[in-house]
């Protein structure tokens, strides 16, 4: 990986991901498949430049997360993260 692409924190995929899921995925904790790194989705590295989004774990570079919007679909690509773990408001 290039070290001068500019990358954003996770929490830059807030709205995107807002759009999919009823709670706020940047909060999550989540394991890297490749590295086994348990962190905050907001502390990956986002890169927005693509056609969509690429979330990379922190510490590894693996590709974490992969969201494209095509026309009225979302391809939304998970499999770089084994688990995600966050707080929910539901008892």
């Amino acid at each position: 990986m290039n070290a001068s692409m500019n990358y954003l924190d996770g929490n830059a995929a807030a709205g995107e991901l807002s759009r999919i899921f009823a709670v706020d995925i940047t909060s999550a904790e989540g394991q890297c498949a490749n590295c086994g790194a348990k962190r905050r989705f907001a502390e990956a590295h986002l890169y927005s430049h693509c056609p969509g989004l690429v979330a990379r774990c922190a510490l590894c570079g693996h590709v974490l997360l992969r969201l494209v919007n095509v026309r009225q679909r979302v391809l939304l690509d998970l499999s770089g993260i084994t688990h995600l773990t966050f707080e929910t408001a539901w008892e």
